[in-house]
């Protein structure tokens, strides 16, 4: 501890005023608490004028005199002390020689039974002496604080012009507060850290849990947190809706002076990164052209160019997926799908389409597509495994399964196996109820069985014969029944595109039958 810090201990190591404690078995840490006052009363009670962390000098005049039959009973001097402990007193210095010779044995038997330190204020040091040696150690403890945030300030200002001006501003940081510090990309990955490995990997699965939901909240917020006995500080880099990412602290809270310097890293940080997302823009429009340019079935031109920048497409077969990313959250998701392609070169080329992003991965390994679910809230449609030459019918597959699945991930098999007419629009539905209107209404005004006797013989493949037997009526009722059907609809019934089209309006309005 700095020997000019204002504490206990810094206060009784000044030579010149001569304080002593009263007793030495104390606590681990007792005399290091800091004092933000020295202040002094004989009051019984002074704690209704008194604030936590103060040390009180007193003379004693409050307590019983040697007079008094009481002047020995402890329990006036134990009650005093308990007021002043549960105030929030960290120490107690007795002026000797004003009002008493010494200090009462009961005080400090009171003072140790309360873990409050007690010392002596010899009679030839005033208190405002011991009042203005705290004044002078807080006055210096501010000073040093301010030189200390110039110095840091200046350090990380040099650090950020470094060739990785980001990484050498969260290692400076580090250093200054002298504590871990690490900073995550806007998909919630830790893109840098200092020290590297300084967290272990329970404490660090679980602060990226929480800087993960802090990105997905999309708000601008500083917060606090404990991970075990560890204490955190998250600032949010970017502006609210278009995080770029979070700065985490190893460190609960920061004095002005720390927060001073930690607001300076997240400006430089927050500019260099919003000055990255112009790179940013044009490497997602070239992404994008490539997109295009598959569409083509020509796969020549984003070979070469993918191979260039990012490594080779991956290889066919491949499967083509396409998400539904909310625009909120695209940037987040580009950004972790850049880590991935950079990681896993030939594994994952991606790029925006027109209604999400597009993802081309091969087609015996799709983890990325499952893991990129896992972390954000997405919806993902897949399509059957296909070389680059049809990579437009396999997009119009992905789009397709991404628009009727109900999961996270969806494959075209999985649609296709549910039939055609399952995709029938609410405007199908609604063309097949008024083509079918005039026969429910003459049911229901009739009383007659025409819809379900047209349902059944269409489904009987046209026989009178099965339609009778599936109805529990005679056949030349079916032949009735059909010909009073072509009369309310105005339709033959002969006519194989007439029974398809009512067959199709039958299944839009009862998909189950």
């Amino acid at each position: 501890m700095d020997a000019d810090a204002p504490t206990l201990r810094a206060l009784l190591a000044r030579r010149d005023l001569k304080l002593s404690l009263a007793a030495d078995d104390l606590d681990a840490g007792a005399l290091d608490r800091a004092i933000r006052w020295v202040h002094s009363s004989d009051l019984a009670d002074p704690t209704p004028f008194l604030s936590e962390g103060l040390v009180l000098l007193t003379t004693g005049t409050q307590f019983p005199s040697g007079d008094d039959p009481d002047a020995d009973a402890p329990e006036p001097y134990r009650a005093y002390v308990q007021r002043l402990a549960a105030r929030g007193v960290v120490g107690l210095g007795f002026g000797t020689e004003v009002a008493r010779a010494g200090i009462p044995p009961a005080l400090v038997d009171a003072c140790r039974n309360a873990r409050m330190p007690l010392f002596e204020v010899p009679y030839r040091t005033p208190f405002i002496a011991v009042a203005r040696a705290n004044a002078e150690a807080i006055a210096a403890e501010a000073y040093a604080r301010r030189s200390w945030a110039l110095a840091a300030q200046r350090a990380i200002a040099l650090a950020a012009l470094r060739p990785d001006g980001l990484g050498a501003t969260v290692a400076e940081l580090a250093k200054q507060l002298d504590t871990w510090v690490g900073m995550y990309d806007a998909a919630g990955e830790l893109a840098r850290e200092h020290p590297v490995g300084g967290l272990g990997a329970e404490t660090a699965a679980a602060l990226q849990r929480e800087v993960t939901g802090v990105l997905h909240r999309g708000a601008r917020a500083g917060s606090s947190l404990h991970i075990g006995e560890t204490p955190f500080s998250l600032q949010t880099l970017g502006r609210g809706g278009h995080l770029r990412g979070v700065i985490a602290i190893a460190a609960g809270d920061l004095d002005q002076e720390g927060r001073v310097v930690v607001t300076a890293v997240i400006a430089m940080a927050g500019l260099a990164l919003e000055q990255q997302q112009g790179l940013g823009r044009a490497r997602s429009a070239l992404r994008a052209g490539l997109v295009q340019s598959l569409l083509t079935g020509d796969p020549a031109l984003a070979r070469r160019t993918s191979r260039e920048l990012w490594g080779p497409l991956p290889s066919a077969p491949v499967v083509v997926g396409v998400t539904d990313a909310a625009a909120a959250r695209v940037d987040g998701i580009a950004e972790l799908l850049e880590l991935w392609a950079d990681e896993k070169r030939g594994a994952l080329f991606f790029g925006r389409g027109e209604d999400g992003l597009v993802l081309v991965v091969p087609a015996g390994d799709r983890s990325c597509v499952d893991e990129l679910v896992d972390r954000f809230d997405v919806r993902v449609g897949l399509s059957e495994p296909s070389g680059y030459d049809g990579f437009a019918a396999a997009l119009g597959q992905a789009r397709v399964a991404r628009d009727r699945g109900v999961r996270p991930v969806t494959e075209f098999g999985e649609v296709a196996r549910s039939g055609v007419l399952s995709a029938l629009t609410d405007e199908a539905r609604s063309l097949a109820r008024a083509e079918l209107a005039p026969l429910f209404d003459h049911d229901a005004a009739q009383g007659t069985r025409l819809v379900e006797t047209l349902q059944v013989w269409l489904d009987e493949d046209c026989s009178h014969e099965a339609s009778a037997q599936s109805l529990g009526v005679h056949r030349h009722t079916v032949r009735t029944r059909l010909a009073l059907i072509e009369r309310v609809l105005g339709r033959d019934l002969s006519s194989f595109a007439t029974r398809a089209e009512l067959w199709a309006a039958l299944r839009a309005l009862d998909p189950s039958a």
